[in-house]
């Protein structure tokens, strides 16, 4: 563990805590710069590169995915939401009248 521990700067070579060092804070952009223009363009042209675009077939099959989700769960909120008025209705009624 002692050697680990030498390793990693924790321990100095005769056994004692080493000294604890502080890091400079990385500098962070100031308020009052700004980014020109042309720059920003560029900068998000190069990350649009990196993106992992998907291929028309994907978006066909991802789309029809999320449709057919859609119907499904439209149908079902339908289909509990008209079940719940008619039980409302049907324990209600005969109180009304």
């Amino acid at each position: 563990m002692k050697r680990m521990m030498q390793r990693q700067g924790q321990v100095a070579p005769d056994g004692s805590a080493a000294p604890v060092r502080r890091d400079a804070p990385a500098r962070t952009a100031t308020r009052g710069t700004r980014t020109p223009p042309r720059q920003f363009l560029r900068e998000v042209r190069g990350e649009l590169r990196k993106v992992a675009w998907p291929s028309r077939s994907e978006v066909q099959r991802y789309s029809s995915v999320v449709l057919a989700t859609l119907i499904l769960l439209v149908t079902l909120i339908f289909i509990l939401d008209l079940s719940f008025s008619k039980a409302v209705l049907y324990v209600f009624d005969p109180v009304l009248n």
